[in-house]
């Protein structure tokens, strides 16, 4: 009987293991404000960076300063838009956050998959607007398919920034690790080993394949 009562002692503190450790990583809380398409601010004062995308940037003051003056970058096109339909999402509304293996980035921001109380998946909501593009971000790859799939749909719609699409001639150099793809002149593609390189006709289709253009070269997030 002792046995039998140890065995099912056992088996209650897993579960309840199991149950915290779902909890611990979704959260319920209000949305402060919204910084732009991909980032938002909590009534705690968290900032949450969506975990698989990218939006265009808007009109802000650069990190860096040249010499004694900061350099202010211009909105990037459907900046402003994507934006704008954040704030529509979840401006001042009560969200989900789901994390995934790593939870901060180098800045210090939290990253989470943001739902709302509806169901709908705000990351998700951003790329199928075309307001977004797909930014692998290892090892958070937890709806990476979802998001890739929802990106190609739009594509396909030319929706948001597909509808305007131009293509810039030159071939693309991918890299299979970090998932992102330079010019082929680029230099940071230069650099990308022979086993992880892969070569995109279009940049079209290294968004297509899941790949998101290096910052230091193609501009991306």
């Amino acid at each position: 009987m002792k046995k039998y009562q140890r065995h099912l002692i056992l088996i209650l503190v897993s579960i309840l293991f199991i149950a915290g450790a779902t909890a611990s990583a979704q959260q319920w809380i209000r949305v402060k404000w919204v910084i732009d398409g991909d980032t938002i601010v909590l009534c705690d004062g968290r900032h949450i960076r969506y975990i698989g995308i990218n939006a265009p940037e808007i009109a802000h003051d650069d990190a860096h300063f040249i010499g004694s003056k900061q350099k202010t970058r211009n909105a990037e096109p459907f900046g402003d838009a994507a934006k704008k339909y954040n704030q529509y999402l979840v401006g001042s509304k009560i969200i989900r956050l789901e994390f995934d293996k790593e939870r901060h980035d180098r800045y210090g921001r939290w990253l989470a998959y943001v739902f709302l109380s509806n169901g709908t998946f705000v990351n998700k909501a951003m790329i199928e607007k075309g307001y977004a593009y797909v930014l692998p971000r290892r090892p958070n790859v937890e709806y990476e398919q979802i998001l890739l799939q929802a990106q190609r749909d739009a594509m396909v719609k030319k929706t948001g920034l597909w509808g305007q699409w131009k293509e810039r001639e030159g071939e693309y150099i991918g890299s299979k690790k970090s998932r992102r793809f330079h010019l082929k002149t680029c230099p940071y593609g230069k650099q990308i080993g022979k086993r992880n390189r892969i070569l995109f006709k279009r940049k079209w289709d290294a968004f297509w394949s899941g790949f998101a253009p290096g910052k230091r070269c193609l501009g991306g997030g």
